[in-house]
């Protein structure tokens, strides 16, 4: 089920702090192309499979580990 999670803005936001951009925009992390906006990233990512590339897959995977780290953490807290 996590792999067809839906990427939100957030996602890209937590996946872009991670990698600083020279430029003013966003950074996509899987093709690295930069964005000017938050909704041009989005809908870059959504549609990316047309334009020959992957990032909506990497993003959805991306995701899913974050989930899987998540829950670990959260398993292996002290109660």
């Amino acid at each position: 089920a996590s792999g067809r999670a839906s990427i939100t803005v957030r996602d890209i936001l937590a996946a872009s702090q991670r990698q600083p951009v020279p430029q003013r925009g966003y950074q996509c992390m899987s093709c690295c192309r930069v964005f000017p906006t938050l909704w041009s990233i989005k809908t870059h990512i959504q549609h990316s499979s047309q334009e020959g590339y992957s990032c909506k897959l990497y993003y959805r995977r991306l995701k899913a580990l974050w989930e899987k780290g998540h829950k670990e953490l959260e398993a292996a807290a002290p109660v």
